[in-house]
């Protein structure tokens, strides 16, 4: 019996030891748990702060790589200096506001004429669709200079990197040359739907249209890039001062320690080109167009060709007649300060009023403007 009692002692002391050791077991896991969880955001913490300092002297050894470079390009910097358009003064502030404006009205609207003429099914014809690339051209156009320009007298600093003076000169050729390779695409269109007008759907198809409009950015790009390339490569020992408001190539030939002549016949060769022939194909086919509109027997139809006719003629004649006048002279004729004045017009109104001309004057995109936008409705009266 005693030693039955024993036994059975012995079995409870075993059972009670295992249960404490147990319990002792599971409280240390427990608390070591809670010690890890406990742990976890300080861990985080930790790893956050490490990664922040790193981020931190990466960054100041990349500002400290920046000045270096910045310091050495100083030294051996050799940018060009615009001398701008506008005199430092409350006469220069009042013209760079009226300025301002401008750029303004010439954004929003050749962007309402792209708009229109993508959104309304009306428009969607060949004249149209030159209109359109002539209004992105425009929207190019005065957006190489003017900003550029604003910056400078705002920040009074005149300078421009010799990749950005490249890059404006670059973007400037190439809206020129399009610009007057299109116009010239829009006179034939007039005179294809005036004079041929049963041969126009051939003449003047969707792949005839395009062909036009990608020959004009092509060729003008071309013209550019060559022209460009060749005014970066000229070495310039004299002042790097361009008396003018942008990177234009002819100011910049008058830098150079060379003799030039032989490229200055090659940009009378090229304005020949670009300019001045098609100008002389857009009086020739208009001039037809005229005559043919004359000999009309409908009333109607001889007020709208004349109203299309004049709006064109009254776009190419502020477009070309600057450009022409300043780019055909010889230099011994030509005046830095002339230059600005002529380079206002075909860089800076032009784009303003091509989009006021083609819908102030036309009554299809009056009609489409009544359509597209609301606010547009009264001219329905």
């Amino acid at each position: 019996m005693f030693t039955r009692n024993n036994w059975k002692g012995n079995i409870l002391l075993r059972s009670r030891n295992r249960f404490n050791k147990t319990c002792r077991v599971r409280g240390e896991t427990t608390q070591s748990k809670q010690t890890l969880i406990k742990s976890v955001p300080f861990c985080f913490s930790v790893v956050f702060h490490v990664f922040c300092f790193a981020f931190a002297s990466i960054s100041l050894l990349t500002q400290l790589q920046q000045k270096v470079f910045m310091e050495k390009w100083n030294h051996t910097s050799n940018d060009f200096i615009l001398l701008g358009l506008l005199p430092p003064n409350q006469t220069g502030i009042l013209l760079l506001c009226l300025i301002i404006l401008i750029f303004f009205l010439a954004s929003v609207g050749n962007l309402a004429m792209i708009h229109l003429i993508h959104v309304d099914p009306h428009l969607h014809t060949p004249m149209y669709f030159l209109l359109s690339q002539l209004s992105l051209m425009d929207l190019m156009y005065i957006s190489t200079t003017v900003p550029k320009m604003t910056y400078n007298f705002l920040s009074g600093q005149k300078g421009i990197s010799f990749l950005g003076c490249g890059v404006q000169s670059f973007f400037f050729l190439t809206m020129a040359c399009s610009e007057g390779l299109l116009l010239t695409s829009m006179a034939y269109d007039r005179y294809v739907a005036i004079c041929h007008p049963l041969h126009y759907p051939s003449r003047m198809s969707r792949r005839v249209c395009a062909n036009m409009i990608g020959g004009s950015w092509t060729l003008g790009s071309i013209n550019s890039l060559a022209h460009t390339v060749y005014a970066l490569h000229i070495s310039y020992c004299r002042s790097r001062a361009i008396d003018h408001f942008f990177c234009d190539v002819p100011a910049m030939l008058l830098l150079a320690c060379m003799d030039t002549w032989v490229y200055e016949y090659v940009v009378f060769v090229s304005t020949s080109f670009f300019l001045l022939f098609p100008f002389l194909g857009i009086t020739a086919s208009y001039g037809r167009v005229l005559v043919a509109v004359y000999h009309m027997r409908s009333k109607e139809g001889r007020k709208k060709a004349f109203t299309t006719i004049s709006t064109h003629l009254t776009v190419v004649i502020f477009y070309y007649a600057p450009f022409v006048y300043t780019y055909l002279r010889p230099r011994n004729l030509r005046s830095p300060s002339e230059d600005k004045i002529l380079a206002v017009f075909y860089t800076i109104l032009t784009p303003m009023l091509n989009p006021i001309i083609y819908s102030l004057r036309n009554k299809e995109v009056l009609g489409a403007m009544t359509r597209v936008f609301a606010i547009f409705s009264f001219l329905r009266e």
